[in-house]
């Protein structure tokens, strides 16, 4: 039997997870179930961790594994499937490097290589999770999305270098999946281009006229810049982990 906070936070992780493939952060938690402190939120996870609803991934940051929800809510879902829940968390044209012209934030993760009800995605390059890196953007490959990963418009993968965003659950290696886009809302998760050749994976934030570019690990430092800088090529989608 769950307390109504602790089926408040396991529900506003899972509905996170499934809409955007990004779990919450425990700022986005306190915020969402209106408590004055994040040790609240450590609690509620400990308790749901205890009755078996959730597990902690070792050594990786803000993974959470759904093992199982309430009776009412749905059947308890199989490790195979909360294993690509917890590694998507959270919640995107063309060679090798970042791309110059990418445009792209989270659904599902999936083994790469997984064509059921795939859609061909072209693969152009890699984006750095960390120091902008020069945009290229030629077409590598295709990667083959589940479909239901892919919402309207124009998509492309990105191959991840860098660490900076491994407390959203990004890292060295995975393969990214955008939306093209050249707007994006606060706190999303973005490739953005930065005095046009220079191409990064970053969360959005805009603080007046300057927007930051805020990566997801301490060791990074937030990026300012004025707004006529920095360009978003798009929103991140998806992402899909080799093992």
């Amino acid at each position: 039997m769950l307390t109504k906070k602790q089926y408040e936070l396991l529900m506003f992780i899972h509905e996170r997870v499934r809409e955007t493939g990004i779990p919450p952060s425990f700022d986005e938690m306190k915020d969402a179930l209106d408590l004055k402190s994040k040790s609240g939120i450590h609690r509620l996870i400990t308790a749901l961790e205890e009755r078996g609803f959730l597990r902690r991934m070792e050594k990786r940051a803000r993974a959470l594994e759904i093992v199982k929800l309430p009776e009412n809510m749905a059947e308890t879902l199989r490790p195979a499937q909360t294993r690509s829940q917890a590694q998507r968390m959270s919640p995107g044209h063309r060679t090798r490097g970042t791309a110059a012209d990418a445009r792209g934030a989270g659904s599902p993760r999936r083994p790469m290589g997984e064509a059921e009800g795939a859609i061909n995605v072209p693969l152009v390059g890699r984006i750095a999770a960390g120091t902008p890196i020069e945009a290229l953007q030629n077409k590598l490959a295709d990667v083959p999305v589940p479909s239901g990963m892919i919402g309207r418009g124009d998509h492309y993968a990105l191959e991840v270098t860098g660490d900076s965003m491994i407390n959203a659950g990004i890292l060295d290696g995975d393969t990214v999946i955008i939306q093209e886009s050249d707007t994006a809302n606060t706190g999303e998760i973005i490739v953005a281009l930065v005095d046009n050749n220079e191409a990064t994976l970053k969360r959005l934030r805009r603080r007046g006229d300057s927007i930051a570019l805020e990566a997801a690990n301490p060791a990074y430092e937030t990026r300012l810049y004025g707004a006529d800088r920095v360009k978003v090529q798009g929103k991140l989608v998806g992402l899909i982990r080799r093992y």
